[in-house]
């Protein structure tokens, strides 16, 4: 039984090339299928997501599978490039090593806020897009499933995904929701259309929210957000009457002065008639006075204000760390264990029922040739036959055994069954 893995993530490779390597939905069911063309007695899941795309090959009983070579080749082929152009971007990793990836990946580990949620429900989607591409098979299972269980223990028995340490998480969960039980209803205001912007509205779109106005000086860019997130843009001269309107603005501009002044804001909290509003000013310089936040109703965070809580949870999340670790490392043993066994389980059958016909044949005879044998004579010899095959077998499945949890079985199960001439 084999597994590998080849891909890039945010650890290894910069944006530019994740986007060379990346993979729609629509994609990812063509790759695979081809894959499977390719190589027909291969499983293969494919994990593409905006830090990472990772491609798992397996194959069991057996059956041959690609190289983490011809894995690079397949990933440049699709989307028309070199193999030199992503080599060095892309990392290898087999058997073991791969199971232990595909654990932390799903954990939420190797992610780039790691405690991130949202990473297990890609791992899910990709798990299940193979499996109605039908290129998922026993191993890829097995691995996938175990994932999904390392997970729920990593979750469960620690608090490291409890501990949010992104500034626009910590912003929507921790502080937003203090004055918000619910956002679906809320009018969004988004002032900017980064990168800071998006992640935002990401969390708050995960959180319900619907309501979505992006006003940008440059109105293309506020449009190209705005489609990108389902709100709708809006002129920047209207700013003042979506301040009116909004439930819950975000500042991410780049300006060198606050945008919102205390004395702009004066005529704007008029008209709000003390509304509560929410503002989380992510600009550096602020977008917004911070005697706006000093009037009725205003709950103003800026960046520092968020960074401490974001700062308490890493600490807290590293001081957890090592556990969520350990169960990584505790269930790969586990899995490529039960792997190994199930590998060798057959073969073990087979040597076990070949020797016992062997003993019964021999046993019988020596009974034939002693004639009159007491019971309790015969039941001594059957036990010294018994007690001696096991002596003569415990140090080969001793160390068989022994090889399979160190996951390098496969030489010495096809040298006991040369030695005992085993059939498959």
């Amino acid at each position: 039984m084999k597994l590998q893995m080849v891909g890039c993530s945010h650890h290894n490779a910069p944006l530019e090339v994740r986007e060379r390597l990346a993979f729609s939905p629509d994609q990812t069911r063509t790759a695979l299928v081809q894959l499977r063309a390719q190589f027909p007695e291969t499983e293969a899941v494919l994990i593409s997501t905006c830090n990472r795309v990772e491609l798992y090959a397996a194959a069991s009983n057996g059956a041959p599978c690609p190289t983490s070579a011809e894995l690079v080749q397949f990933l440049a082929d699709f989307h028309g490039r070199s193999p030199d152009e992503i080599a060095d971007a892309l990392h290898a990793r087999a058997g073991a090593e791969a199971v232990r990836h595909l654990f932390a990946v799903a954990a939420s580990l190797d992610s780039m806020v790691v405690g991130e949620a949202q990473v297990l429900s890609q791992v899910k989607q990709a798990y299940e897009l193979a499996r109605t591409a039908d290129t998922a098979g026993p191993l890829t299972n097995a691995a996938f499933q175990a994932a999904l269980h390392v997970a729920k223990r990593v979750a469960t028995e620690t608090s490291i995904n409890q501990r949010r340490v992104s500034v626009a998480s910590v912003a929507i969960a921790d502080f937003a929701s203090q004055i918000f039980e619910q956002f679906h209803d809320k009018q969004v205001l988004v002032i900017g259309a980064g990168e800071t912007a998006e992640e935002t509205l990401r969390y708050l779109i995960d959180e319900g929210t619907r309501d979505i106005t992006v006003v940008n000086r440059t109105p293309e860019r506020a449009a190209d957000l705005a489609a990108r997130v389902g709100g709708r843009p809006a002129p920047w001269e209207e700013l003042d009457n979506h301040l009116v309107a909004a439930d819950l603005v975000i500042g991410t501009t780049g300006s060198t002065e606050p945008i919102v002044t205390a004395g702009r804001f004066a005529a704007i909290h008029d008209r709000r008639q003390q509304r509560p509003l929410f503002v989380l000013d992510l600009a550096v310089p602020r977008d917004f006075d911070p005697a706006v936040g000093t009037l009725l109703g205003v709950y103003l965070y800026s960046i520092d204000d968020l960074q401490a809580a974001c700062d308490e949870n890493r600490r807290a999340r590293e001081k957890e760390w090592p556990t969520a670790q350990r169960i990584v490392d505790q269930e790969t043993v586990r899995f490529m264990t039960g792997l190994q066994h199930r590998a060798t389980g057959p073969t073990i059958q087979r040597l076990k029922a070949q020797v016992d016909e062997l003993k019964e044949e021999e046993l019988l005879r020596l009974l034939h040739k002693l004639g009159a044998v007491d019971e309790r004579t015969q039941h001594e010899i059957r036990i010294a036959f018994d007690r001696l095959v096991n002596k003569l077998l415990h140090p080969p499945l001793e160390s068989l055994r022994d090889e399979a949890e160190r996951g390098s079985s496969h030489g010495l199960l096809e040298a006991l069954k040369r030695l005992f001439q085993l059939q498959d």
